[in-house]
């Protein structure tokens, strides 16, 4: 397996090196990822269950693709890439507004993120990659509110606080 590497930013977004992917996680340092947000023409959103072989959140309900650029790599360019690898398909996606978190997600790792959120519109149906994806859904934005609200143990951690971000958002843009 090829070791992966992460893009270290300070709460500017401004790269400050690359550290190995799991000791960044290991030791919660902020760096640069990214979550998409994909939308059906019903206005419902694509959720991935994340496969149950995944080092750490497996088999837990997640947004449409999260993921790191690599070094060298636009943010945006990571983001289509990682649509293509995990779900099988790409769509136009736009830049919504970015936020930084911290969340323990478990197994003693730390999501230490400056989060780019990028959303899109799209009806082609997922051919996800098996070892990326176990499970794919629409769902309506109502329904999963309340859904994380009863179940937050099937979601993952910064799925929860990026979906609030999101529908804070939503809620300024009035869409």
């Amino acid at each position: 397996m090829q070791v992966e590497y992460v893009i270290l930013v300070n709460d500017k977004d401004q790269p400050l090196g690359a550290m190995e992917k799991m000791e960044a996680h290991e030791k919660g340092v902020m760096h640069r990822a990214f979550s998409i947000f994909v939308f059906n023409s019903k206005g419902q959103v694509l959720l991935q269950k994340r496969a149950d072989e995944k080092y750490h959140s497996p088999g837990l309900w997640s947004n449409t693709c999260c993921s790191h650029p690599r070094t060298g790599e636009k943010t945006f360019d990571a983001a289509h890439r990682r649509m293509v690898e995990e779900l099988g398909f790409d769509c136009e996606l736009d830049e919504t507004f970015s936020f930084i978190y911290k969340a323990n997600v478990g197994d003693e790792l730390i999501e230490h993120e400056y989060d780019h959120v990028f959303t899109g519109t799209s009806d082609i149906t997922p051919s996800p990659n098996a070892e990326e994806v176990s499970d794919w859904k629409y769902v309506e934005l109502d329904w999963l509110s309340k859904d994380m609200d009863e179940h937050p143990e099937a979601y993952t951690v910064w799925f929860i606080i990026a979906f609030a971000e999101l529908r804070k958002h939503l809620a300024k843009t009035n869409i």
